[in-house]
């Protein structure tokens, strides 16, 4: 008898433990599947800000295509002169067992680099505090996730969830997510490096609709570890605009706007 209650007690604890995983891979997939358009394009301003407060600006422009389940992204530095004429493509797959593709194209030495699996897991972006792999869409089956609670903040109600990466390679061991409720949009993200120590955390913040859809106006990611901080202000942006795929292409990441 006391058998068959410690089963059944089993049971329904590994029942829970699997529906709240489940409750939050539908959340992070609701997350995913947000609407944004066919389309997009946006200006956007880089603020790097090292831990004494200095600032470097870069501007960038950036348009995006959803085609079928991928997207594909091209933006390029404008500002200042030694970054302009760089230019990043990157075509995310929907398909978790493909890798995407990402090329960054420097102008200076006339090259393309194509970024790797690893590199862009690891890597940062143009001397940001975001990675390659921050800069595109992770997909939501590279990592387990669990719903830790939902809790109640400036006035919105939010999902936490944890994700933790089922591939070696990555720059953290876990990440928490904040996901407001009314948008699906996710609000904050901390990293945790290998020692389970806070490395990084994104804030979004400025959060509005735009065209009917709903739109992160900033983005700042900071390392708590190193001080050193980065801004993204996403300026003007449009959805559902006339693009043609072609400029989706390594031939014009080198040729520029």
């Amino acid at each position: 008898m006391k058998i068959s209650k410690i089963a059944a007690t089993l049971v329904v604890a590994l029942s829970a433990m699997s529906m709240a995983q489940t409750n939050a891979r539908d959340i992070m997939v609701k997350v995913k599947n947000r609407p944004d358009g066919d389309t997009r394009s946006s200006s956007m301003e880089m603020k790097l800000v090292n831990k004494s407060g200095n600032t470097r600006v870069r501007k960038i422009t950036s348009y995006a295509m959803d085609v079928g389940e991928d997207t594909k992204t091209i933006m390029f530095f404008l500002y200042p002169n030694d970054v302009k004429g760089t230019g990043f493509l990157t075509v995310n797959y929907d398909d978790v067992n493909k890798e995407d593709d990402k090329w960054l194209y420097l102008p200076a030495l006339k090259k393309t680099r194509r970024i790797s699996g690893k590199s862009s897991k690891t890597d940062y972006f143009m001397g940001s505090d975001f990675t390659y792999d921050d800069i595109g869409k992770r997909n939501v089956d590279e990592d387990t996730h669990k719903l830790l609670r939902e809790e109640s903040a400036d006035g919105f109600d939010y999902y936490v969830v944890e994700s933790t990466p089922k591939k070696e390679g990555e720059i953290f061991s876990k990440k928490l997510v904040w996901i407001r409720k009314d948008c699906d949009v996710v609000a904050k993200v901390e990293f945790y490096d290998k020692l389970g120590k806070l490395h990084r955390q994104m804030v979004s913040s400025d959060i509005k609709k735009v065209d009917g859809f709903w739109t992160v106006g900033k983005m700042e990611m900071k390392n708590v570890q190193t001080g050193h901080s980065t801004e993204l202000l996403f300026l003007d942006p449009k959805y559902n605009i006339q693009l043609d795929s072609k400029i989706f292409s390594v031939n014009k990441l080198e040729r520029g706007l």
